[in-house]
This record gives structure tokens, C-alpha cells and sequence, in this order.
């Protein structure tokens, strides 16, 4: 009798002993975050950035990329206002360039080629005849080296010459800080080159302020801060022209709802865009900030104010989502995100009366963006 119960009491305290290791092993396995990975034989890693008024910022150095974006509403309540997806691997998976830096080149190039110095060079057709955001694998497919002090965090990328067809070996850094007592999130870039290039450096984040995942961003109010916009041909790729918005859909001068005018299919430009996809030409900068666009949620009361030095910012309404990209729980649907993507003009090497983009070797890239954010 004794010598049974003795047994009952060994096996009772082996089965506690084998679960405590399994609920060990659980504890450890939830530890290891889906943004710890290898890719490319280097490390993937996932930055938190928090301040005291209730912002939070996730990046990976994949890309780049913004992960997350939590910013409160009108009663307090933060939420996720960024598209995204749930893992490193997702970004490698991913085809809408969410949250991303986009480069060599964001946006467009005609005909995936450019002169420059009396020598033509070729890129890869990614986007029809067009070169899109670098090439197969630009910035947002690369794995950054990366450093975080406090609320700062710098990536930075050496692209090779030669790398997607591009001249010159480039040096790109982009740090992004967390404003400790405003809900700001700025994006400082900067690069250097060793032989003349073409660069053009943007963030692709998706913007929903209602919440990601919740709902079209038709319903948002915008307004842009630009007189006029460069009108493009049936596959994106600017005309040359710069020309005024007034008595066009392009009109946002004035706040009006993003889903206002966007199937206005009278206007080419909306036919040709799907909607919203084009660049707004901001006035001189000087290298100063200016506001660019700021964009109001009618429920959640949340704002968005994006300044800039750039140039232009491209207004992109999700046109292309079509519910094949995944994430957070989230299908993210037709015209669920919209972007601002400060930047260059698209086609810019092409266009000879554009801004340049020509970055040559002693000079020194530099551009800033602020992402703000606030209620209403």
C-alpha cells in the first residue's frame, strides 16, 4: 500500500515537473518575436519607440519599415493606424510596399531606363515597361544595419553599384525620431555616393486614422498644399506638365472628403490613376519644413500633418488593394489606406525640367519628413 501510494506520488510530481518545463517552453516560444529573423544571412529585429503622450512606434529594419503606429483618438483611445503585416516574413512576402522606405528611385521611371553623363542606363520593368519604387529588390526589400538610442532609430543601407542597374555605390542613412512630449514622428534622411546617380528616397506607409483595418478612407478629409499636380499618361508616368488643380479633382486646396471626387471618371486622370495616384507639386522649400497635406478622421477625430523638404508628395489612395494583402488581422481591402509620400518628382531623370534628383560624389543628400499627429 505504502509503496503504491509512494508511486502515485512520483508520477504526480514527474507529470507537474514535465508541465512546468512544457509551460517553460511555451513562455520561451511566445517570447521569440516574428520579426526575429534571418533573412539574407542577417538579423531582422523589431524597434519600439514610446513617448508620454500615448504614441507607440514599431520598425523593423527590413525595409525600413514602419510595423506600427499607435497615436490616441479624441477620448484617449490609441490604436494602430498603419497598414502592415505580422511578421518579417510578411514584408519579404509583401507586394504593396506597406510601410516601407522605397528606393534606389520611389515611384516611377519611364521605360526603366536614364541618361546620365552621356551614358544610358537600364533598370528592371517591374511595373509594365515602367520601372516602380527601385527595381525587383529596391530599399524596401533589403535588410538595414541598425541602431537604437532611446527614441532614435538609424538604419542605414550601403547600396552597391550596380545594384537593380543604378551607377555609383550609395551610402543612405534614415533615422527616425520619436518626439518625447509631441505625438511626432520625424524621418531624417541622408546619403552620399561614390560615382554620380539618381536618388529619390520616400516612406510608403498606408494611413487609415479611423484604425487599420477598419473601413474604406473615403470618408477622410484632406487637404494639400498645392497649387498644382504633374498630370501623368495612362501608365503613371508624368507628361511634364505642371498643371494648376483649380476646377479639377485634384482640387485640395480646401479640406474636402478624400472620397468626394475620386470617381469622377470625366477627369483622364482619374481613369488613368484608378483614382488618386499622382504627385502634388509643393511650393519651394528652401530646405525648410512646410505643411504638405493634412488629413482629418471624421469618427476617431484623429489628424495627420505631414511636412516636408521635399519637393512633392504623392497622394495614393489604395486603388490596388484588393484584399489579397494580409495582416493584423486585417484584409485589406480597396482604398482601406492612403499614402503620403513625400519624395521627388516621378520620372525626374527623364524630365530635364523637373528637380533634380542627380546626386554626385562630395555632396550630401538630405531630406526630412514629420508625420504629426493630433485630434479634432
Amino acid at each position: 500500500m505504502r509503496i503504491a501510494l509512494a508511486m502515485i506520488m512520483i508520477a504526480g510530481l514527474s507529470s507537474c515537473f514535465l508541465n512546468h518545463k512544457e509551460e517553460k517552453k511555451m513562455e520561451t516560444a511566445s517570447a521569440v518575436s516574428p520579426f526575429d529573423a534571418t533573412i539574407d544571412g542577417k538579423q531582422v529585429k523589431l524597434f519600439t519607440l514610446k513617448n508620454n503622450k500615448g504614441m507607440e512606434v514599431q520598425l523593423t529594419n527590413y525595409g525600413a519599415s514602419i510595423v506600427t503606429l499607435k497615436v490616441p483618438d479624441k477620448q484617449g483611445v490609441a490604436e494602430d493606424v498603419v497598414l502592415g503585416y505580422d511578421s518579417a516574413q510578411g514584408y519579404v512576402n509583401g507586394k504593396s510596399y506597406f510601410g516601407c522606405v522605397a528606393g534606389r528611385y520611389a515611384n516611377r521611371i519611364a521605360q526603366a531606363k536614364f541618361s546620365l553623363d552621356e551614358k544610358t542606363y537600364s533598370l528592371a520593368a517591374n511595373n509594365g515597361v515602367n520601372s516602380l519604387h527601385g527595381g525587383v529588390k529596391g530599399f524596401d526589400k533589403q535588410v538595414w544595419d541598425a541602431v537604437q538610442d532611446g527614441n532614435n532609430v538609424t538604419f542605414t543601407y550601403v547600396s552597391a553599384d550596380g545594384e537593380e542597374g543604378y551607377p555609383g555605390k550609395l551610402t543612405v542613412t534614415l533615422t527616425y525620431r520619436l518626439d518625447s512630449n509631441e505625438n511626432k514622428l520625424q524621418l531624417q534622411y541622408g546619403a552620399t555616393t561614390d560615382k554620380a546617380t539618381v536618388l529619390n528616397l520616400a516612406n510608403h506607409s498606408y494611413f487609415n486614422l479611423e484604425g487599420q483595418g477598419k473601413g474604406t478612407i473615403l470618408e477622410h478629409e484632406i487637404m494639400i498644399n498645392a497649387m498644382a499636380f504633374t498630370p501623368v499618361d495612362s501608365t503613371l508616368i508624368p507628361t511634364g506638365e505642371l498643371k494648376k488643380v483649380a476646377g479639377t479633382a485634384f482640387d485640395f486646396t480646401k479640406p474636402a472628403k478624400i472620397g468626394a471626387r475620386i470617381n469622377d471618371t470625366a477627369d483622364v486622370q482619374i481613369r488613368y490613376g484608378l483614382g488618386y495616384d499622382h504627385n502634388f507639386v509643393l511650393a519651394p522649400a528652401n530646405g525648410a519644413l512646410r505643411l504638405a497635406a493634412k488629413v482629418v478622421a471624421p469618427v476617431s477625430g484623429r489628424t495627420l500633418e505631414v511636412l516636408t523638404t521635399e519637393p512633392g508628395v504623392q497622394f495614393y489612395t489604395g486603388n490596388f488593394l484588393n484584399g489579397s494583402e494580409k495582416g493584423k488581422g486585417s484584409v485589406y481591402g480597396h482604398r482601406t489606406g492612403f499614402c503620403l509620400e513625400t519624395q521627388h518628382y516621378p520620372d525626374s531623370p527623364n524630365q530635364p525640367a523637373f528637380p533634380s534628383t542627380v546626386l554626385k560624389p562630395g555632396e550630401t543628400f538630405q531630406s526630412t519628413t514629420v508625420f504629426a499627429f493630433g485630434v479634432r
